[in-house]
């Protein structure tokens, strides 16, 4: 049930029962490795149709720590807590176990404490669906790509696309039933990597850094700012895209993804990419022309 502003995700699909309430906003404190786990575990919550009384008897706490918990409030929960209210949901250990572990970190939490809290419940064998191992090995290369364009090293992308595959096994069963599972992990993965891009001012992304990381500036000449001011200018101008165009912008002319690859990676038809590929080169024209040297 991952849901962000900028996903596009549906909402959760009716389950028959009466849901119980939404839990109140998440706190303005969690981070964005504490959210993208608890944004789904709501999600979960609330499509189950359970009350909050009904998950304080599964999960054996009280109603103020999983309240606390839901919303991100107060002190980062440990792990017990954390995996009782899982247990309560039916959902997987082993991605949770990663993306709470992450969360702890970014809440700097002691790596003794980490320890100690993973301890206090017995790990559990990980079964990961057959059909969620064989995507992420096929898209795995293509969104590191993507990732590092934006977090700029292989170490950040990696983590980031870990996490992505994490979330997208924790939410399966609602990815596999959606229109098409690829749109469905990519809008997550886009989710993941627009919530640790750098970003401008105005909330556009940042991809000026990437400059460095292209052929044509590693084989310039010292000292020749011509290609490069016209690479920074050329990749601010992809981060002001609309979503779409700047993903196919990103994946064919930063990663240098061959065409027809790019329509399987992003889940869209041919003939839509190519409609996004006409489209966003004219938008680039528009965005750079003030840029021009004038007459």
């Amino acid at each position: 049930m991952i849901w962000s502003p900028d996903a596009e995700q549906p909402p959760p699909a009716d389950t028959g029962g009466k849901r119980g309430r939404k839990p109140a906003p998440i706190s303005r404190t969690a981070g964005p490795s504490h959210r993208a786990w608890l944004e789904p575990v709501r999600g979960f919550l609330f499509a189950s149709g359970l009350t909050l009384n009904d998950l304080v008897d599964r999960s054996g706490y009280s109603k103020t720590r999983i309240s606390e918990l839901l919303r991100g409030n107060g002190y980062y929960p440990a792990w017990e807590i954390t995996f009782s209210v899982i247990r309560a949901l039916g959902l997987p250990a082993g991605p949770m176990r990663r993306l709470w572990t992450a969360a702890a970190r970014e809440a700097r939490k002691e790596p003794g404490w980490i320890a100690h809290c993973i301890r206090q419940v017995a790990a559990e064998p990980e079964h990961p669906p057959v059909a969620h191992q064989a995507f992420t090995e096929t898209m795995a290369r293509a969104y590191t790509d993507y990732a590092q364009a934006f977090v700029l090293t292989d170490h950040r992308a990696r983590w980031v696309v870990a996490e992505t595959f994490d979330l997208l096994w924790l939410c399966w069963s609602e990815a596999a039933t959606s229109e098409d599972i690829r749109r469905y992990a990519w809008r997550l993965l886009r989710d993941r990597v627009m919530a640790r891009a750098d970003r401008h001012h105005d909330g556009h992304p940042d991809l000026r850094a990437a400059v460095f990381s292209t052929t044509e500036v590693r084989e310039t000449e010292p000292g020749h700012l011509v290609v490069l001011t016209e690479l920074v200018d050329l990749f601010d101008a992809i981060a002001r895209l609309p979503y779409d165009q700047m993903d196919v912008a990103v994946l064919r002319y930063l990663c240098g993804m061959h065409p027809d690859r790019i329509p399987q990676v992003l889940g869209l038809s041919p003939a839509i990419c190519h409609a996004i590929d006409h489209h966003l080169r004219a938008a680039l024209e528009d965005l750079l022309r003030p840029y021009s040297p004038r007459e």
